[in-house]
């Protein structure tokens, strides 16, 4: 090797200064490049044009062709019309990745009208939710249609794996849905007798807390529970298959992901959250009664005959009827984000938190539709 492995040579031709760089510019050898662009850079150039010639370039690296782009970018900020001439084709890629690079365009931004702003992001938030309705709309299609094909072929319906998703995504929330729902109980009731307690009318905490719990609270604590753990779940679980390329093995395999990846969750989900519902109401009733003896003044044995005055059959099955489609918008929701995953962790991550905020804003409209459905039909 020489011992001098890099070079950049000035010269005139016809007018126009030419830098003619020679020799190894990558990164082992910067120490060498570095002070010829820097003298390069201190003198202010006489000729209106200027070339690099880099056509003698043994080899170059990502250093050598910012060094390179360096020198080009100083001399044009000087007014000469500097271009860079000779490459290799092997490193135009290279270079063009440098030029994009360090341009400078972000470091100020162009003045923006605020009012053109609001309604430009009123708009595509517009586009955006016409595009998920329209293909939540086309999912819960398809998931009739699946449901359709497995009633006319019973043989091919997957019982093992609904059951199993309902283990899964259903009775392994119990210990939490119990706990929740009973400390939500007692707030409740602890909180009624509380203020009732300033009217004399402290007996009217189990109806507040019976009517409530059954109708409202119970199944849409449950299914923003579920929506959290198992529709966050449902979305991974389906996003991690779509990023190893496992939903496409199937459909090549002649496979209906479907029937077999979709439908044993939505149902698992239709069928467990009434149940999960059901156990989570019983514990926030309980919670109330124990919070009533205790604080209240209230026996058992008082507060379950007053329950039984308070409710209705109508008030239970307010509450159960809500709860399978609730299942329904979760499994549809969590399933949906899952299959639009990409292909990295970061868009895993952002259709998890979608799905899960989506689900508990569904819930809550679905919740709030049923309240004035079940009130226009005084029920």
């Amino acid at each position: 090797m020489a011992a001098q492995a890099v070079s950049l040579n000035r010269k005139e031709e016809a007018g126009r200064l030419v830098l003619e760089a020679t020799g190894r510019w990558i990164s082992s050898f910067a120490g060498q490049i570095e002070p010829l662009v820097i003298d390069v850079e201190a003198r202010k150039p006489k000729a209106a044009s200027v070339a690099i010639d880099v056509s003698h370039i043994e080899q170059l690296d990502t250093s050598g062709a910012w060094l390179i782009e360096r020198m080009r970018r100083d001399l044009e900020a000087k007014g000469a019309a500097a271009e860079i001439v000779g490459l290799n084709p092997r490193y135009r890629i290279l270079l063009d990745e440098v030029q994009q690079t360090n341009t400078g365009k972000n470091a100020q931004e162009d003045d923006h009208n605020p009012v053109v702003d609001t309604l430009s992001s009123l708009g595509e938030m517009s586009v955006s939710f016409v595009k998920d309705t329209a293909e939540f709309i086309q999912f819960l299609g398809a998931s009739v249609v699946s449901l359709g094909r497995v009633l006319v072929r019973p043989w091919t319906f997957r019982f093992t794996a609904v059951v199993n998703q309902m283990d899964r995504a259903g009775f392994r929330s119990i210990p939490i849905i119990v706990l929740i729902l009973f400390l939500i109980g007692g707030i409740l009731a602890q909180q009624g007798i509380f203020h009732f307690r300033k009217f004399g009318a402290e007996t009217f905490v189990v109806d507040m807390v019976g009517i409530l719990v059954l109708r409202e609270v119970g199944v849409l604590i449950t299914s923003i529970m579920i929506a959290g753990r198992s529709g966050s779940a449902y979305t991974a679980e389906l996003g991690s298959m779509k990023m190893r390329e496992e939903i496409d093995a199937l459909r090549v395999m002649g496979r209906d992901p479907m029937e077999i990846l979709i439908l044993p969750r939505m149902i698992a989900l239709i069928i467990a959250l009434p149940l999960l519902t059901f156990i989570g109401s019983m514990a926030a009733l309980f919670g109330g009664m124990v919070t009533a003896w205790l604080y209240g003044g209230f026996t058992p044995e008082v507060f379950l005959e007053r329950l039984r005055d308070a409710i209705s059959w109508s008030t239970f099955w307010v509450g159960m009827i809500k709860a399978p489609f609730m299942g329904a918008v979760i499994g549809l929701v969590a399933c949906v984000e899952g299959l639009r995953v990409q292909g990295s962790a970061e868009s895993l991550g952002e259709h998890t938190t979608a799905s899960v905020v989506k689900s508990i804003f569904l819930v809550i409209v679905l919740d709030g539709a049923f309240a004035i459905f079940f009130a226009s039909i005084d029920w």
